[in-house]
């Protein structure tokens, strides 16, 4: 029963979408990755996206619930989110949403 009910939670993406100022990309990206790798329990996993020849990007950071995301907001992750900051041309938008599908190539 347990596997059942693992199997009807769903998983929750942070999407942020923004524009770095020019060249700013790949300073971002590094510090993106930086970020990411202070996170731990409930973490599921994330993505950079970056629209080819710009310096648009989207990030999707998947958790296993909202709440495992705000624990992992520890100091050196807002240390780092401050140094990216200045990078962007204007605040990025964020926004929250549940996993309502999710499909695996077949093996």
């Amino acid at each position: 029963m347990t596997e059942f009910l693992d199997f009807l939670k769903h998983k929750y993406a942070y999407v942020a979408v923004g524009e770095f100022k020019p060249g700013k990309f790949q300073e971002a990206q590094e510090l993106y990755e930086k970020a990411v790798s202070t996170y731990s329990q409930g973490f599921k996993g994330a993505y950079l996206l970056q629209q080819p020849g710009t310096d648009r990007g989207i990030a999707v950071i998947f958790w296993e619930s909202i709440a495992d995301m705000e624990d992992n907001q520890s100091e050196a992750y807002e240390a780092i989110l401050n140094q990216m900051s200045h990078l962007f041309t204007k605040a990025p938008t964020t926004s929250f949403y549940e996993v309502c599908s999710e499909i695996q190539p077949p093996n």
